[in-house]
């Protein structure tokens, strides 16, 4: 299995440990975006993955693309051009502090690019499953033409759609409503991700799920998910993550998995002194999307993509540097965290 993921990545600067943004003068620079983590999390697990995006020709986007290759996936797609490396700041937050990201990526490589700067056809040779997000379509225009073009051209050629909704409110302002650009994109999408705000702010389809009392009546989960692939007749599946809030650093952490016939629900995880929630959810996409093709039984990749995301909460950066190992034996009962001699 060959697989593609899109999109853009970005310069992330988080300040030390707890410090609110621009506390002290040190902020830790590393790279991150969702199509990204999806592709290193797959490289992480031995498969074959290639990352497309567009970065500037100067040294950042040399770091950016060499940090990629460490991890195994393959950078030969990228394209150089005009424009910059968008960025974001993240403060982490604790107990009632939620954590915070400021974008800083107006301008960007991916956000000038356009329909017709990409050879679909050479992007997408020998690719079997291809991923992308609702990020993408939200940073310009231009970029939302261009996301539109590769679902349809994976489709024209019979690739597997996989899209995280992803719904980011401050980045949609160039004059299209989020809903209006992933409704249509969601005719393409064979696999869809999400959490519950992804699905009623990106498609317009909700149920009356209340996420802010920390307990979350995960029966209606099914209905929202039989809602979507009522509504999207293409899809053969959606996942949706269920997050328990019970302060910054205390998640409970599960999922479930709808497929028009069955409703899975995975274990769930409490997350505890959480070290690094972002990423999390393109943890559970890579999870996901190496269990479905990987596993016989849709309830056990739906484990496997919980499990995963689980341990990425432990780990600071957007990356998730697990191994399948390192995820078995969590599913496996072994969630100690002892020392392994």
């Amino acid at each position: 299995m060959k697989y593609l993921t899109f999109g853009e990545i970005m310069l992330r600067l988080r300040s030390v440990g707890h410090e609110r943004l621009f506390q002290s003068n040190l902020m830790e620079a590393t790279f991150g975006g969702g199509e990204a983590n999806v592709a290193v999390s797959l490289a992480n697990y031995g498969e074959n993955v290639s990352y497309f995006t567009v970065l500037p020709d100067n040294p950042i986007g040399d770091e950016c693309i060499k940090e990629l290759r460490k991890f195994g996936v393959d950078t030969s797609l990228i394209q150089r051009g005009k424009g910059r490396m968008g960025i974001y700041f993240l403060e982490n937050g604790a107990n009632q502090l939620p954590s915070k990201v400021t974008y800083d990526r107006e301008y960007s490589s991916i956000a000038l690019s356009k329909p017709g700067d990409v050879n679909w056809d050479e992007v997408f040779k020998g690719v079997e499953w291809f991923h992308i997000t609702g990020i993408t379509p939200a940073i310009s225009e231009s970029a939302m033409e261009l996301s539109l073009e590769s679902v349809k051209k994976a489709k024209e050629k019979g690739i597997t759609v996989s899209c995280d909704l992803n719904y980011r409110k401050n980045l949609w302002k160039y004059g299209k409503k989020a809903s209006e650009v992933m409704r249509e994109l969601a005719k393409y999408v064979d696999v869809a991700i999400a959490n519950e705000e992804d699905v009623q702010k990106s498609l317009d389809i909700t149920v009356d799920v209340k996420v802010e009392e920390g307990k979350l009546d995960k029966s209606k989960y099914k209905e929202l998910g039989d809602k979507v692939l009522r509504e999207y007749p293409n899809m053969k599946m959606i996942a949706i993550t269920l997050r328990e809030s019970h302060s910054a650093d205390h998640n409970g952490w599960s999922a479930c998995l709808n497929d028009g016939k069955n409703f899975y629900l995975s274990r769930q995880y409490e997350i505890k002194d959480i070290i690094d929630r972002v990423g999390g959810g393109d943890s559970f996409a890579g999870g996901l999307i190496y269990g479905l093709n990987n596993y016989k039984e849709k309830k056990d990749a739906l484990e496997f993509a919980v499990a995963a995301s689980c341990l990425k909460h432990s780990i600071i950066g957007d990356f998730n540097r697990v191994s399948v190992s390192d995820v078995k034996k969590l599913l496996e009962g072994d969630g100690s965290g002892r020392v392994q001699r």
